[in-house]
């Protein structure tokens, strides 16, 4: 049986000149260089609203398929293993060692095909440190996924959810004093 890639010619051919400019000008920018590194992701097809801050040291696997909203932030040694779109919204923050996985394979298969299945984070959430959230998952606006949990099913709005799987275990409330 002969293997078919999923990737294009040039996807393959981005993918690597994206693993150079990512091992070497990229990760080696000053900390405080996040809109030179927003303007790498862009070059490489990456949709970044204002206001977003990539840390050096996150792992970025396929930028084209990369979205971030304003004023959102990826901390260090985060993973967006984009292999699927991934979509981050307004006012997110995704911590650090954080892992976002959109793609899979089909266990069905024995050509084991793989899966490019989105990831969406709403607005105002927050990824804890660790935390992973896998292929085809929904986070709904305002949802907390405490830290070291695993996300493997769409979590609702406004809820903190933790554990492996993750869970809601109460309602994500706002003091009065958060300004919208």
């Amino acid at each position: 049986m002969r293997h078919v890639s999923p990737w294009t010619t040039r996807e393959k051919i981005g993918r690597v000149l994206w693993g150079f400019v990512e091992s070497t000008l990229f990760r080696f920018s000053p900390q405080p260089c996040y809109a030179w590194r927003g303007w790498l992701l862009r070059l490489f097809g990456a949709k970044l609203d204002r206001h977003v801050f990539v840390r050096a040291t996150v792992h970025i696997e396929v930028p084209w398929n990369l979205r971030i909203g304003e004023h959102s932030a990826v901390g260090d040694h985060a993973i967006l293993y984009s292999l699927g779109m991934i979509t981050i919204g307004r006012y997110v923050t995704v911590s650090q060692y954080a892992h976002l996985c959109a793609g899979t394979h089909d266990t069905t298969s024995r050509t084991m095909t793989l899966l490019r299945e989105p990831i969406t984070i709403g607005d105002d959430v927050w990824i804890a440190a660790d935390a992973f959230v896998g292929p085809g998952v929904t986070v709904g606006d305002r949802t907390v996924v405490g830290a070291r949990s695993s996300v493997f099913k769409d979590l609702p709005s406004g809820v903190v959810a933790v554990g492996n799987p993750a869970k809601p275990i109460k309602e994500r409330k706002w003091r009065s004093d958060h300004s919208v």
